[in-house]
């Protein structure tokens, strides 16, 4: 029996942290040792940056001159395999620092000037778009050097999948691996979670609710950041619960270009007070839909269900209700087809599956089950009634009772004809016997009436 006053000896330990800069120098070190360390844990986190699957060789603090300028970036990862190397210049921030535009371009200098192949940038910044980058950074730099940007969330996010799920072949290096997940995780780390919507977030809430928003307003563009943010951070969360990559869905264009993604929340937010997107969950019926009226302070989690293929309308709405547990409160369910839409509580629905289905002609397409829950409206997290609380445990809350239970309609296989009586007594056929033309049902002869002539 361990005594509880006894604290278990870590490889990367948590204690002693006195200021920012031990903190995120301790962060870089460990992170780039593990990196070097676990095989595959590399090979998850650099392949998307263009290394090859080599050794890795990682580096701290390494003194450069770019012209008169000395610089010291907290890290040099070195990838060699054969003839060719690889080799990334790093920058990390923890805890609330930023990333600094030229701290970032001076570094992209610096990598052309010494033919390296990219500069990685880690913050806890969370970009809107998977790929993009937090700063606005000069294109000519970036065109000849490449940068890429990992949130710590994202980081630990990888470094769970591959544990949990992809696994690692040495016991070894997965307890080392272990042991930077914990350590990641913990407080002092300065690997933080989404914690606050920023400084924009309580005028613009006013605003919504008042109906008074602008697009031209600066704090109205930085929410709309923020909340894609938001959304890529809850995305990365649910991923490490469900072990597999979650993401918001986007079209191409604003993948392409982020700002388009940005402009249409605006356009949204200004138009109707709410927040919205798609989040795409591999294996599942369909993307789940998060809303967030600011203005009736409610956040909607929907999914669109396409019907089933029974011939009858009330037959589709008993098999969606099957699905759905008998638990559920606060969800409305929208039936939709050609000239045709219907909505009600799923309380009433229950009690009567004709509700959604009053006309036997109408035919039922899809069906849209949304849950309405309270939202929070506090900027941070360290408030009781926090925004981003909320969103998060209404998406999770959604995904376990409502979208990992439903299943997609599969008509059933054909089934056999029954086959003609087996002769008994020879093999010629009777002028009565069936063929594969005929029904295998009993036919009652009708007699026709005669007619006189």
């Amino acid at each position: 029996m361990v005594p509880k006053t006894w604290h278990e000896a870590r490889l990367i330990p948590t204690s002693g942290i006195g200021s920012p800069i031990e903190q995120e120098r301790r962060a870089t070190s460990a992170l780039l040792a593990v990196i070097s360390a676990v095989d595959e844990f590399g090979r998850a986190l650099l392949k998307p940056c263009g290394a090859p699957a080599g050794h890795v060789e990682t580096y701290v603090e390494v003194p450069f001159d770019l012209g008169k300028k000395s610089l010291r970036p907290d890290g040099v990862i070195r990838v060699s395999r054969g003839k060719r190397e690889w080799t990334a210049l790093v920058e990390v921030k923890t805890s609330s620092n930023h990333l600094e535009v030229e701290q970032v371009e001076n570094y992209l200098d610096l990598a052309k000037d010494n033919g390296y192949d990219a500069v990685i940038t880690i913050s806890n910044e969370i970009p809107p778009v998977m790929g993009s980058h937090p700063l606005v950074l000069d294109k000519r730099k970036v065109k000849s050097v490449p940068v890429y940007h990992f949130s710590w969330v994202r980081i630990v996010s990888i470094a769970l999948m591959q544990k949990e799920v992809h696994g690692v072949q040495d016991p070894d290096q997965a307890w080392i691996l272990g042991e930077l997940i914990r350590y990641l995780e913990h407080d002092n780390s300065g690997a933080l979670a989404f914690t606050d919507m920023g400084s924009s977030w309580t005028k613009v809430r006013e605003d919504a609710r008042k109906g008074v928003l602008r697009k031209t307003d600066p704090d109205v563009v930085d929410v709309a950041t923020k909340f894609d943010a938001l959304i890529r951070y809850t995305c990365l969360r649910l991923g490490q619960k469900l072990g597999t990559e979650v993401f918001p869905q986007l079209p191409r264009r604003q993948l392409q270009n982020p700002k388009e993604r940005t402009a249409e929340l605006v356009e949204e937010l200004v138009a109707d007070s709410c927040l919205a997107a798609k989040i795409r969950i591999p294996d599942t019926v369909a993307d789940l839909e998060v809303k967030c009226d600011l203005r009736g302070q409610q956040i909607h989690i929907s999914v669109t269900v396409p019907a089933s293929g029974h011939a009858r309308s009330e037959t589709r709405v008993r098999w969606l209700m099957r699905q759905l547990s008998d638990d559920l409160e606060n969800v409305v369910i929208e039936a939709s087809g050609r000239g045709r839409k219907l909505a009600a509580p799923i309380s009433e629905i229950r009690a009567d599956e004709k509700v959604l289905a009053p006309e036997t002609d109408k035919e039922i397409s899809r069906f849209k089950i949304t849950h309405i829950y309270p939202m929070g409206v506090a900027k941070s997290t360290r408030a009781k009634s926090s925004f981003i609380d909320s969103v998060g445990t209404s998406i999770d809350d959604f995904y376990g009772r409502v979208l990992q239970r439903l299943k997609p309609w599969t008509p059933p296989a054909p089934k056999l004809r029954a086959k003609p009586e087996e002769r008994m007594q020879d093999d010629q056929y009777a002028s009565t016997d069936l063929s594969s033309m005929d029904s295998s049902e009993p036919v009652t002869a009708s007699v026709a009436p005669a007619t006189e002539t």
